[in-house]
């Protein structure tokens, strides 16, 4: 019934990264490469964490959630001066994000899974929530502002609810929000 708004989801997620990477090669925002990175790696692991519980059409948008920031990630080399200046910070993010994920293939339990993606993917988000509040200016709002909302559709087409159908897209919605505010803050100030 509500499968429509998935897709429309998908369809958003896609061009809210296209938004982004045509704001990155007009010099308007600088992707830390770390948190891009992360940001592929651990909705992709959450999306096959849930397949192997046999998920529904609600997995789809955290498999977007992941595909953007590939898309983002891979763009940003392809633009010399899309770039952030790493610190020890980020790449101590880094490391436990990937810490996180290595933990999760330890374990090999779907459930565990999604915990440790979670645990990633914020790790990888606090150089980036840092920049959007310290540094605005760098960062373009959309992924985020259509991160709150995507997610919220598998809310709508969920089969069965569950710990691993709705754990990552509760976390995406909450991340987004914590990573638009202060972008639409700034926005409104100016």
């Amino acid at each position: 019934m509500f499968d429509f708004l998935v897709y429309l989801a998908v369809v958003g997620s896609l061009i809210a990264a296209l938004a982004y990477i045509r704001s990155m090669f007009r010099g308007q925002t600088n992707p830390n490469r770390v948190t891009w990175l992360m940001w592929c790696i651990a909705p992709f692991v959450a999306t096959a964490a849930s397949l192997s519980n046999e998920t529904s059409l609600a997995v789809l948008p955290v498999f977007m959630a992941g595909f953007g920031p590939f898309l983002i990630f891979t763009a940003s080399f392809f633009n010399k001066k899309a770039y952030w200046k790493y610190s020890l910070r980020d790449y101590l993010c880094g490391a436990l994000s990937a810490s996180a994920l290595i933990l999760w293939y330890v374990t090999n339990n779907p459930n565990v899974a999604i915990v440790f993606s979670i645990i990633s993917d914020a790790s990888a988000a606090i150089p980036t929530l840092i920049k959007a509040w310290y540094d605005p200016k760098t960062e373009s709002a959309w992924p985020y502002m259509v991160g709150t909302f995507a997610p919220m559709t598998s809310f709508l087409v969920v089969s069965y609810w569950s710990f691993s159908e709705l754990a990552f897209p509760s976390y995406l919605i909450v991340i987004n929000i914590l990573l638009s505010f202060p972008l639409i803050r700034s926005r409104c100030h100016r």
